[in-house]
């Protein structure tokens, strides 16, 4: 419902609010304007009251004012926030011409972007807790990045890099070779996506090991092609039904301290997941077969689960000893996420491949590979690269990245409002039974919800309701996690404070109100 309420009925409606419903329903035959508001069976509405949209929400009995110019829900049938006409048309348009497995969360279509806001194309504005799946890390349209993509288009958009050279290619590649950990001399391929850059760093290990096996960790994300989904953990959706799959590809036990697979608790348990990796070459695979382990620093599909301090040392000081290399996937969790430049250096360990991606390029699709350059030069000229590989356009968003990071200082940004972040979920997680942990790095945060904190079930279905509950209040965010019960947030870093609060706001409204037993 939106209609004009005299401000009398609304003066007795929000003094009576913790009486609700049998008083306020006594409030509503007086008022017979606001009688409708509250008979039906909604569980949350809209009303117009002084010029101020005001959303209530019949469960929790809390109120949203969205007067701020910033966030409107002008477009659209009604409240809350949905798809508008506009929206709806192309969305049949959609499911007419595109491709079933090419999924999405939110049913709107985006006319425009800027920082943690996206506007419609029905003039519905969100504030943005996904940042393109950790692409857009410095906020939607960062103007040093598009100008640095006006400037190179008018130069030229292609040439192939293998057929004639340019010089932000060249340029990126010594920027990258410069920020990654490692005291070695290394080198740098520039790929199209992170699955691209992953394929190749398997190419690139096995070439230079001369072994074949290839070692992943449990609850790991690497990509959708034939080598990246082999080593992707989760089965559904991105494995199941597309096999077989590539061969001598093993998994071990991820650091999934909540989910302990050995039952074990962190220190006591002497890490036995990193541990458990030299158990694995005497009874499954030898090392003298294995070419490499890659794992995510934190990992991004599998529920943003971060391993102890000491993990990562643990694991590569036994790659090290049985001449194994140690690959880090920094796709969703680089580009100072975590608060650091890569969330490599959070471990203090110096991996000998990294795959790059996402927010490499502020939203142009590009990705890098960058190692110990013994490895990196191990395939000869033409064996490695691609047609759009390190295209101009995406090197020239990319410097104009590592250019901002300094300048902008986004690791303190990062780090800020991870902290800011943190400390929201820890009171929540106090407050909600449903949270069954609180994690993450930097501006990288996540909650994991469950039926019971004793038994730690799973609980996507809550997951779900609560993401659908914050779409309709103007938040977007998604699901992560093996078992779809985390809620990832991937605000960007250097989001104001204001719309920061406003947006964790929205997302404990929605936990509250499931906490209470709503649907």
């Amino acid at each position: 419902m939106q209609g004009c309420i005299n401000n009398a009925a609304m003066h007795y409606f929000f003094a009576l609010r913790p009486l609700l419903p049998l008083q306020a329903l006594l409030v509503a035959y007086r008022y017979p304007e606001i009688y409708e508001f509250f008979i039906l069976p909604k569980k949350s509405c809209s009303v117009f009251v002084n010029g101020i949209t005001i959303a209530i929400d019949m469960m929790s009995n809390r109120r949203i004012e969205k007067g701020d110019k910033k966030m409107s829900n002008s477009g659209g049938k009604g409240a809350p926030y949905g798809p508008g006409p506009k929206s709806q048309e192309l969305l049949k348009m959609r499911d007419e011409h595109v491709a079933r497995g090419i999924s999405y969360v939110l049913p709107v279509f985006v006319e425009t972007a800027e920082g943690a806001v996206i506007k419609d194309v029905d003039g519905n504005e969100y504030l943005d807790f996904t940042t393109g799946i950790g692409v857009t890390n410095f906020g939607h349209n960062h103007p040093v990045v598009v100008d640095a993509i006006k400037k190179q288009a008018d130069q030229f958009l292609h040439t192939c890099f293998m057929v004639t050279m340019y010089e932000p290619y060249v340029r990126l590649a010594a920027g990258l070779n410069k920020m990654v950990p490692g005291s070695f001399a290394k080198k740098t391929a520039l790929f199209n996506s992170g699955a691209e850059a992953v394929e190749n760093a398997v190419k690139l290990a096995r070439r230079y090991t001369k072994k074949t096996a290839m070692v992943s960790l449990e609850c790991a994300f690497h990509g959708r092609t034939l080598m990246a989904m082999t080593l992707t953990s989760k089965v559904k959706p991105y494995k199941y039904g597309f096999g077989p799959f590539a061969p001598d590809v093993y998994k071990i036990p991820a650091a999934y301290c909540y989910r302990c697979r050995f039952g074990l608790t962190y220190p006591s348990c002497d890490l036995q997941c990193a541990r458990y990796l030299e158990q694995f070459f005497a009874v499954e695979c030898t090392a003298d077969n294995v070419a490499a382990v890659i794992a995510e620093p934190v990992q991004g599909e599998g529920g943003f689960i971060v391993p102890p301090d000491d993990y990562f040392k643990v694991l590569h000081e036994i790659c090290r000893k049985n001449d194994v290399l140690l690959i880090i996937d920094e796709i969703q969790s680089g580009f100072y996420r975590t608060g650091k430049p890569l969330a490599s250096f959070h471990y203090g360990i110096e991996p000998d491949l990294i795959t790059m991606a996402k927010s490499l390029a502020g939203g142009v699709p590009i990705s890098a590979l960058t190692g110990r350059a013994e490895v990196m030069d191990a395939a000869g000229p033409g064996e490695i690269g691609g047609t759009y590989g390190g295209n101009p356009v995406g090197c020239a968003a990319a410097l104009a990245v590592l250019e901002i990071a300094e300048k902008e200082k986004l690791a303190d940004q990062a780090e800020k409002t991870g902290r800011l972040t943190a400390d929201r979920l820890d009171q929540m997680a106090e407050k909600y039974s449903i949270i069954g942990e609180h994690r993450g790095l930097g501006a990288m945060r996540a909650l994991e919800l469950v039926k019971d904190r004793g038994t730690k079930a799973p609980d996507p279905d809550r997951a779900k309701a609560i993401i659908k509950r914050c779409h309709e209040n103007g938040l977007i965010i998604i699901t992560a996690g093996i078992f779809s019960n985390v809620i990832r947030l991937l605000m960007p870093v250097n989001i104001p404070t204001e719309q920061l609060n406003r947006g964790l706001d929205i997302l404990e409204e929605a936990i509250a109100a499931e906490e209470g037993g709503s649907r």
